[in-house]
This record gives structure tokens, C-alpha cells and sequence, in this order.
């Protein structure tokens, strides 16, 4: 089953503002191009648009995803319990290495939002691109078919 990549965000400094693109490169080792966040383990950060449905509904309002401060908001993959995989978005593979736990710049953005986003893998994942390019808003998103043979992914 196919996903979609429906929104992109680059932050521009730590702690400062995000933006939102509608096309942006994925480097290899590093993450989104010009975002603060490069290199390390966490070098993308993505949300998934059901989940975060779950997080409005909890609030019973519509909340800007941009608030969660993620680079990458897809809708179509359940990325629950996904650590380990490979996750296609567009040309590029993304290698998730677990749940993006929320903290307190949640509650910074909106008072009880890290209660929200802290049920069942409501802060997303965060991994390491394997294979960068360009991505644009309604790429597809899919699962990676083949297994994982690069073990020295799993250490950084």
C-alpha cells in the first residue's frame, strides 16, 4: 500500500522557526538540505497524518502539524512500531530507527500537546537517509521491500 508525502518542513536554526516547502533534497548521512538538524541519528523526523488526527481529536480542534515540528508529514503509512525498516519517500530511502519521543517544546507550542503526541508513537520517527535526492509534496511513500543488510546503520 502507498502513502503520500503531503507536507515538508525545514527548521531553520535550532530552537527557531519552520519552514514549509513544497520540494526539498534529502542528503544521504545528513537529512533535509539547510535544516539545522544534520547528521547523527536523528537526520529526519516524520508524522503521520492519521496519527496526528488522533492528536486533534484529543484537543477537538484542528491543529497546524507545523507544531510538532517534524520534517515530514505523510498520510497513507501507519508508522507505529516501524523502527528497523526502510521507508521509500519519492527516490529516497529513509532508514527509521524508532519513535521520535516528544519533550517539552511540545508543551511550548501548545499547553498538553506532549501528553498528546506521547500515545501510541504520536511524535512519529526519526531516522538516517540512505539514498537522498529531491522530494516533492504528493511523492509517493511506501515501504521498502527488500531486508536490511547494513548493520552498521543500527550504531551512531
Amino acid at each position: 500500500m502507498n502513502g503520500q508525502l503531503e507536507q515538508i518542513w525545514r527548521k531553520r536554526f535550532h530552537r527557531g522557526p519552520m519552514d514549509h516547502l513544497t520540494q526539498a533534497t534529502l542528503c544521504a548521512g545528513k537529512g533535509l538540505l539547510d535544516s539545522a538538524d544534520q547528521g547523527g541519528s536523528r537526520q529526519i523526523t516524520i508524522i503521520a497524518e492519521e496519527r496526528w488526527a488522533q492528536t486533534e481529536a484529543v484537543f477537538n480542534r484542528t491543529l497546524d502539524p507545523i507544531v510538532r515540528r517534524a520534517n515530514l508529514l505523510v498520510s497513507g503509512i501507519n508508522l507505529t512500531n516501524s523502527g528497523n525498516r526502510i521507508l521509500n519517500v519519492g527516490p529516497c530511502q529513509v532508514y527509521l530507527l524508532g519513535e521520535t519521543r516528544p519533550c517539552e517544546r511540545m508543551d511550548e507550542a501548545l499547553k498538553g500537546l506532549k501528553n498528546a503526541l506521547d500515545l501510541e508513537w504520536g511524535g512519529g520517527v526519526y531516522g538516517k537517509v540512505l539514498i537522498g535526492g529531491e522530494i516533492n509534496i504528493g511523492d509517493k511513500v511506501f515501504w521498502d521491500q527488500h531486508e536490511l543488510h547494513h548493520k552498521s546503520l543500527q550504531s551512531d
